[in-house]
């Protein structure tokens, strides 16, 4: 399998041979700073573009067409757009929180994404406490999502905040469960680790049906902790106008509007790393020749490959589902998914000690 990772070393090494070793780790800080944000805007425009085709086929639609082949252009055109924008300044805010408020989820988003490994050796950062860095650093949207809702001075963003901070506070602790199931069979919180160990088989085969289950529970309650539909009652249209960004405009909406997309994609990303082998191919014992096959698929096509297979199953579901009460959302969460994710837990136990 050829790795990126060759091209980042070769990267850092012809750095360290001509500038002193701070210049050339200043450098290159810089330069991931850059690929980062690069591909974070480039993937919401694609997730964009996708959600609108994905949506329009289940609609019996064909979506944008006229901007570019195939409409791809059209998210770019929004973008342009949105740049462009007013940034309307509303009456008897909170100045400071309200503008503190889109940046929260920008940076909780960017800095989830960055510990994402796309490949062997391409992640902005490995530590050996990846699972709870994730864990860490994405509750921080919640506090942008409150402060936007209360610092807007408006009824319905701060019904929409309120929803949203009991919804995700709610189906964190379910996602949090299931990733821990995950790291009792895998023996480890660093993603390139656990990633590695599924080599031979993905953590979904390995870890039996507590695994299944833990899979199946962290994709319902991630879904839920984007915000989109059954679950998108923080942003109910018919009922809340926008929810908790009502009062935003121009560039600082799109922040709101980035972050959303973006964390539709590391909900799949995270499923892909802890679940679905990450970068991995796909290896069956005994098939010698199948898996060779497979290993000349390069590593980034199979993490983007099973990643957006799990996005599109968020679009099916967001297209597909009506949605729910709030009542229904909390009972799903605290009478279902919560003690199913703690029994799991035990069964997973169980399976490591006795399978």
């Amino acid at each position: 399998m050829f790795h990126l990772e060759v091209v980042t070393n070769w990267i850092d090494e012809f750095l360290r041979t001509y500038l002193m070793d701070g210049w050339a780790l200043f450098i290159e800080f810089v330069l991931i700073g850059i690929v980062v944000l690069t591909a974070y805007a480039v993937l919401a425009l694609v997730l964009i573009w996708l959600e609108r085709k994905v949506c329009a086929f289940f609609q019996c639609r064909l979506g944008p067409t006229r901007v570019g082949p195939l409409g791809l252009l059209q998210s770019v055109a929004d973008m342009i757009k949105i740049l462009l924008k007013e940034l309307i300044k509303i009456n008897k805010v909170d100045t400071f929180l309200f503008r503190l408020a889109a940046f929260l989820v920008l940076i909780a988003s960017l800095g989830t994404f960055g510990a994402l490994p796309f490949d062997k050796g391409v992640h902005a950062i490995d530590f050996n406490v990846g699972v709870f860095y994730l864990l860490a650093i994405s509750s921080l949207g919640v506090v942008g999502i409150l402060l936007a809702g209360w610092s807007s001075n408006n009824k319905y963003t701060m019904i929409g905040a309120m929803r949203s901070g009991a919804q995700l506070i709610s189906y964190e602790l379910s996602c949090g469960l299931a990733l821990m199931t995950i790291v009792m069979l895998s023996g480890s919180l660093q993603l390139s680790v656990i990633v590695e160990q599924q080599g031979y088989a993905w953590n979904i085969f390995r870890g039996g049906i507590p695994a299944i289950i833990a899979f199946i529970t962290y994709l319902i309650a991630g879904h839920a902790e984007t915000n989109r539909g059954p679950f998108d009652l923080p942003e109910a249209e018919s009922e809340l106008t926008a929810g908790y960004h009502t009062e935003y405009s121009g560039i600082q909406f799109g922040f709101f509007y980035l972050a959303e997309y973006l964390n539709m994609f590391i909900i799949a990303a995270i499923a892909t790393t802890m679940f679905l082998g990450g970068w991995m191919p796909l290896h069956i014992p005994g098939w010698d020749g199948f898996n060779e096959i497979m290993d000349y698929i390069p590593p980034v096509l199979w993490f983007f490959g099973k990643t957006f297979a799990c996005v599109f199953m968020a679009l099916w579901v967001r297209w597909t589902m009506p949605r729910l009460r709030i009542d229904q959302l909390l009972n799903l969460e605290w009478k279902i998914l919560m003690p199913l994710s703690l029994i799991n837990i035990i069964l997973m136990a169980l399976w490591i000690i006795y399978v």
